[in-house]
């Protein structure tokens, strides 16, 4: 595990995209998955000014953009079975597909919701079989909505309708869905109703298929799979809080609860520098090791070790980004970390690099109308729980 640690704290950047001519506030992050060819990879990133940009993955250099004009595009996912074919969840009730080998913008699918969807999170299981999608509240209402997703390779198609729907388990706006690594039938679901929900889809009803609700207190921002066999989940709150659950021990007398952090900024002491917000976090399948990623608004970027013991600070990359980093991907292939922040900046880490790259590091925050929704950080030390 030290070494592991070693290694994070030893990213350096090794590459950094050019500035777009139309600076946005980057919001999520996306790799596509090795494929069997040799051709290069491709990163995907979901912007503030509602549309995702393509990159390169080696060189960062921009390839294509995709938009969904009046709809914002919230999230970014590759299919996991084919490296050219990438989605987001769109505001107007859809979830859109695109094919990035096509010279052609439009979505070559799209999964359609109903009336009233906005899609604010999406996921798709790792077989590339369902696709979920989770709705902001309307008049009272929530939904998981759920879609056969074969057939995207080819992607032609008229747009497809839903499987079905759970309404009962959420009672806010549906933030995040990550459905789990290894074990295509089970789903993840966190809300700003504080709740965390483990779902097995393969069940006949919404009711059978909740296997487990986590309660952690408050507005879930990010949520994830970590542990051996990845039999754990964990969230990350609004408010920078930190719960950690082993959901294997739901059937026995053991408390599921690992670790539950009310404010990490609080728990995390960082000289000089402190520990302003959580983006999310990453579980370090080799190491067996959770790590939460965090910063500063300066840009600075804060990695810190989790173990049930409570958390530590494992080391800053620093020099990188000029403003608040809103995104990451780590990529477990070569060990390395995407970074997107307010700066519009799109940086690649890797262990002991040496950037060769002429771009200037840009110096101001980008004033931006980014959507209500994106995510504001409150680092007033008043405002903090005590």
């Amino acid at each position: 595990v030290e070494k592991i640690e070693e290694q994070l704290a030893s990213l350096r950047i090794a590459k950094r995209s050019t500035l777009s001519e139309k600076p946005a506030y980057l919001l999520d992050i996306d790799v596509s998955k090795p494929a069997q060819s040799e051709s290069s990879r491709f990163v995907a990133v979901s912007c503030s000014n509602k549309s995702i940009r393509v990159y390169n993955r080696e060189r960062l250099n921009f390839l294509r953009e995709y938009s969904s004009h009046p709809g914002i595009l919230n999230g970014v996912r590759f299919a996991h079975t084919c490296d050219s074919i990438v989605f987001s969840a769109c505001s107007d009730g859809t979830v859109k597909c695109w094919d990035i080998r096509l010279a052609t913008e439009k979505a070559v699918q799209i999964f359609r919701g109903y009336p009233s969807n906005v899609f604010i999170s999406f996921d798709i299981n790792c077989n590339d079989l369902i696709l979920c999608a989770g709705t902001e509240e309307v008049e009272k209402d929530t939904f998981l909505v759920f879609w056969d997703a074969r057939g995207i390779t080819d992607c032609a198609g008229a747009a497809k309708e839903p499987l079905g729907v759970y309404s009962e388990s959420h009672n806010d706006d549906i933030t995040k869905i990550c459905f789990h690594p290894i074990e295509p039938n089970l789903v993840l679901s966190g809300s700003t109703d504080g709740l965390v929900n483990v779902f097995d889809i393969n069940k006949d009803n919404e009711e059978d298929a909740l296997v487990s609700t986590c309660n952690s207190d408050s507005s879930v921002s990010f949520i994830g799979w970590s542990g051996k066999d990845y039999k754990q989940v964990y969230c990350v709150t609004h408010d920078e809080g930190f719960c950690w659950w082993d959901i294997a021990q739901i059937d026995t007398e053991e408390p599921i609860t690992l670790l539950h952090v009310l404010d990490v900024r609080d728990a995390v002491c960082a000289e000089n520098d402190s520990l302003c917000y959580l983006v999310g976090g990453l579980y370090h399948e080799k190491a067996d090791k959770l790590f939460l990623i965090g910063g500063t608004s300066t840009g600075n970027i804060h990695l810190v070790g989790c173990s049930t013991d409570g958390l530590s600070l494992v080391g800053a990359l620093c020099g990188g980004h000029s403003a608040t980093v809103r995104s990451f991907c780590w990529d477990p292939t070569d060990e390395s970390l995407l970074t997107g922040g307010e700066d519009a900046q799109l940086l690649l880490w890797k262990p002991g690099a040496v950037e060769r790259s002429l771009a200037k590091k840009a110096s101001l925050k980008i004033a931006s109308s980014v959507q209500k929704r994106v995510r504001v950080h409150n680092s007033s030390l008043k405002s903090r729980k005590k």
